[in-house]
């Protein structure tokens, strides 16, 4: 009789997909993001590359080589200009204004100032060691800790003949001087450490870091609006989902036959219902942000203008993301199915669940055709940059243009409904 009860459960598990696809394909589905996420760190080429602004105000052989090793470090990709290609294009060396601009924007999380005075400094010399300013983006709070990181690293291995030579005239100076045969020898042994500095095989002194938040550091409570842009946008994808569902029983009640023999067409229904699930998500998003600013001192009142913009591009793209989601599937089940897959994948990928920019460089990409990638983009460049709203055009054009997208396609699918 046990074996009897389970076939039979099965065997119905077997004849609903829904319940099929929740039980194996989105765990699956789900396995392979965040292993691809965390599972990387094991291999270092596939972690994600920082990226790094680098003004050299020294501009001596010494400085050169310590930003050339830079360079060669697998964790940067090291930046001499204010754009992606390499040093040396015929673009304007970034400066320390520059530099900071590029931090501000979002271009770069992370910029690196070597001071004048680098150079003669560094090594083990009478003086304390020079300092390299870290210009941060707080909003990315590992880059500033991994770079001082490699920064120390650097130091201490790319110039070992430097911090030799600074030893050597260190001990000269006390010693009285050494003889023309000592200094032969010992010019010798500095040629052989240059020459192993190029692999790094060789070690020697450190640098001061000094790490400076130019973006945050006049934010009462910042990660509120990540949070809040995040799980908002994946709610308001599931409220669009289930809402759109309703138009599913009005197909299945006989009420929509009855709606278009009227003069209401598809094309109006449509409209009136992405017009209602609209309002409905702007709804949402409100409620929530000024939860966030009564709760967790969300900076929401000095923001409302590209608030509102944010949220009603976002809206827009996830109502009719859902109107079509509904369109497509062919009962209530379905949709249940398809939506808690899609919206959930979205979701992972777009960073609504785990930051994007702790992701390798490859899903960062892939998460870029999600609604909530951009939707989670513009409101950090509101509530957390301060941007204009015209510097929210990229956002809000890539969310209204997949609003478009995802309607048009909604109404032709739904044409099935208007011949049947």
């Amino acid at each position: 009789m046990i074996l009897a009860v389970a076939r039979n459960r099965f065997m119905n598990l077997r004849r609903d997909r829904a319940a099929l696809v929740l039980s194996f394909v989105l765990p699956v589905a789900f396995f392979t993001i965040f292993a691809g996420v965390f599972a990387s760190g094991a291999n270092r080429s596939a972690t994600r590359k920082i990226r790094v602004a680098v003004v050299d105000q020294d501009g001596t052989e010494n400085s050169r080589r310590f930003v050339e090793a830079l360079r060669r470090d697998a964790a940067l990709t090291v930046l001499s200009g204010p754009s992606a290609r390499a040093a040396g294009a015929g673009l304007p060396p970034f400066t320390e204004r520059t530099a900071e601009a590029a931090v501000r924007s979002g271009d770069v999380p992370v910029a690196l100032v070597v001071p004048a005075g680098f150079g003669a400094r560094v090594g083990v010399g009478p003086g304390p060691p020079p300092t390299v300013r870290v210009l941060s983006d707080s909003a990315d709070p590992v880059a500033p800790q991994m770079v001082a990181g490699v920064l120390q690293k650097t130091a201490m291995s790319a110039m070992p003949d430097v911090v030799a030579r600074s030893g050597m005239d260190a001990f000269a100076r006390m010693a009285g001087g050494l003889t023309p045969a000592q200094r032969s020898a010992m010019e010798a042994g500095l040629a052989a450490l240059k020459d192993q500095s190029a692999s790094g095989a060789a070690s020697g002194g450190g640098v001061d870091v000094d790490v400076v938040d130019v973006v945050g550091e006049k934010k009462k409570n910042p990660t509120v609006a990540f949070y809040a842009a995040g799980l908002g946008v994946m709610f308001l994808l599931f409220t669009a989902a289930g809402a759109g569902g309703a138009l599913i029983e009005e197909v299945e009640s006989g009420t929509l036959d009855r709606i278009l023999s009227t003069r209401v067409s598809m094309g109006r229904f449509l409209g009136g219902k992405l017009f209602y699930l609209t309002v409905l998500a702007v709804t949402q998003l409100a409620v929530m942000f000024l939860w966030g600013a009564l709760l967790f001192r969300l900076e929401l009142f000095d923001h409302l203008p590209g608030f509102f913009v944010m949220a009603i591009a976002s809206a827009l793209a996830c109502s009719a993301f859902g109107l079509l989601l509904a369109a497509i599937c062919r009962s209530r089940m379905q949709l249940v199915a398809l939506s808690n897959l899609l919206i959930l994948l979205m979701s992972a990928l777009g960073g609504s669940m785990f930051p994007r920019f702790l992701m390798p460089e490859s899903m960062q990409r892939i998460g870029l055709v999600t609604i909530n990638a951009w939707a989670i983009d513009g409101f950090q460049k509101v509530f957390w940059r301060d941007e204009p709203i015209v510097n929210l055009w990229p956002q809000v054009a890539f969310l209204l243009a997949a609003a478009l997208l995802f309607f048009t396609a909604a109404r032709r699918v739904a044409r099935r409904w208007e011949v049947s």
